[in-house]
């Protein structure tokens, strides 16, 4: 499985050891963005980073684990809610005066986004390549929830990142969440339990 170094510049504490470790140089760059192209994931400068600002990532993830409608509902309407705390939080903390009152209003907004943050996670937008997180992408692109929206790396974004999800009515292997069971689906065959006979919803792809 390829992996490629990615820098957490928010961690670097410029001790520059992976500079010296690379055997590629793909550290060694003027915007401190490690070089994907001349990276070879041999993790050399993960290891040797004493910030833990480098991480190991793969480049290819499997498919998005199917989530329940209902799940993804309900998760969506709470990240919504907070998108709403979040945007209230910056109103207020831009109209006052009060600078004790500012501070809790940004560290009320910043909450909330890490909330929804999480919770768009869990209703299935963990993965970058799933056909909902580039949904999601285009969408903001699309239709901007601001001016100051990177439209330009959202669409390079899209441009980059590929799809892999499968299309459900697609042949292979699917687990019943029911008395979790494996089994095979042939092209143009139902997705039901051969044990317990549950379909729908309890059929997730694997």
């Amino acid at each position: 499985m390829k992996r490629i170094a990615v820098r957490n510049l928010r961690l670097c504490t410029k001790d520059c050891l992976c500079l010296y470790v690379c055997p590629n140089g793909a550290t060694d760059t003027e915007n401190s963005i490690i070089d994907t192209d001349k990276c070879i994931g041999c993790g050399v400068c993960a290891d040797a980073c004493p910030s833990g600002a480098i991480s190991m990532v793969i480049t290819d993830y499997p498919p998005q684990q199917k989530k329940k409608e209902s799940v993804v509902a309900a998760v969506n309407s709470l990240a919504e809610s907070k998108a709403s705390i979040e945007k209230a939080a910056h109103e207020i903390a831009a109209g006052t005066d009060d600078e004790a009152l500012e501070r809790l209003m940004r560290a009320i907004a910043r909450s909330s986004r890490l909330a929804a943050e999480d919770l768009l996670r869990e209703g299935g937008y963990m993965l970058p390549q799933s056909a909902n997180a580039l949904d999601l992408v285009r969408s903001l692109r699309d239709t901007p929830p601001s001016k100051s929206f990177p439209s330009e790396a959202a669409s390079e974004i899209l441009r980059l990142v590929k799809c892999n999800d499968r299309e459900e009515g697609e042949e292979g292997k699917y687990r019943c969440s029911v008395c979790f069971t494996e089994f095979d689906v042939s092209s143009g065959e139902d997705k039901v339990c051969p044990m317990c006979h549950a379909d729908g919803e309890n059929i997730e792809r694997i």
